[in-house]
């Protein structure tokens, strides 16, 4: 095709899958939904770079409301039904947008701790329509720290009771062994391959540790509960190539269970990206199968 006539098949409701010739994302069962098992993530949306301070500005400044509806919407073409990404007002207007240019996307929504009132929080997500809600992860690992993490368990029991999928966030493989032997009432892990919540000054600040991937990996492949993998890349650490982004890939592939998903946050200022993710996600799966 050239690149004219494909525009115009875009602009006629083609999809990328079908404009492209590239195969659709796989789909696993979320409760009663059918979930993309590639999930676009949201902290480059929201100018969470875990980089530095310039590139998450460089972040919000590239992320106009307009771009981040365009990116939705070339996700959507790609086969890619999900965000995942944190429940504050910011987001929860652009989800809106979204749906008012007749997005179908489902919504995934981290708590936004920094609120006052947690469960009237979770109550406002669910009423937005969000699939699932999980706690906040590095809330979650401060529980953990301070000895009260049953804290995160009466949030997710006021998410329990709004009939969403529940879910729990977390750095640390401990507090994933911690939540399965008490037996926790939740049906999904947001589970991340680096454990930022050690502080190491030597690395200035967050270190992102190869050496703690498989740790979490292995808990991700002993829960029965489904995860949802995150900072798969490092936070951009694995992107210099697209060798080092399949191999990123591939080793999550090789832990995970069927009904696991991926979460990618993407950034598509200098070069295109959703396409390019989608063909690294099925080419990495495929080779684990």
């Amino acid at each position: 095709m050239e690149k004219v006539s494909r525009r115009e098949a875009l602009l006629a409701g083609a999809t990328l899958n079908q404009v492209f010739g590239s195969e659709p994302v796989p789909l696993v069962a979320f409760g009663p939904h059918q979930v993309s098992r590639l999930i676009v993530g949201g902290n480059p949306i929201s100018g969470n770079s875990h980089i530095s301070p310039e590139v998450s500005r460089q972040m919000r400044d590239y992320f106009t409301a307009a771009r981040v509806l365009e990116l939705l919407r070339r996700c959507e073409q790609a086969g890619i039904n999900t965000w995942q990404a944190r429940g504050d007002r910011h987001i929860l207007r652009l989800l809106n947008e979204h749906r008012l240019q007749g997005g179908r996307m489902h919504f995934i929504a981290q708590t936004a701790s920094e609120l006052a009132d947690i469960p009237a929080h979770i109550r406002a997500l669910a009423a937005e329509g969000a699939i699932g809600i999980y706690h906040h992860g590095s809330q979650t690992d401060r529980f953990w720290k301070a000895g009260k993490i049953e804290q995160a368990r009466e949030m997710l029991k006021v998410m329990r009771d709004t009939g969403v999928r529940v879910g729990l966030g977390t750095h640390i493989p401990e507090v994933i062994d911690y939540a399965e032997e008490k037996g926790w009432d939740l049906d999904f892990y947001m589970a991340c391959l680096y454990n930022l919540s050690e502080p190491r000054p030597q690395a200035g600040g967050e270190a992102f540790e190869d050496d703690d991937r498989p740790k979490m990996l292995e808990r991700i492949r002993r829960t029965s509960k489904q995860c949802l993998i995150f900072k798969v890349y490092g936070a951009g650490r694995k992107c210099g190539s697209p060798e080092a982004r399949y191999e990123a890939l591939r080793l999550v592939a090789a832990y995970a269970k069927p009904s696991d998903c991926v979460v990618i946050g993407m950034y598509p200022k200098a070069s295109e990206q959703v396409l390019e993710n989608c063909r690294l996600f099925r080419e990495a799966f495929a080779a684990a199968s």
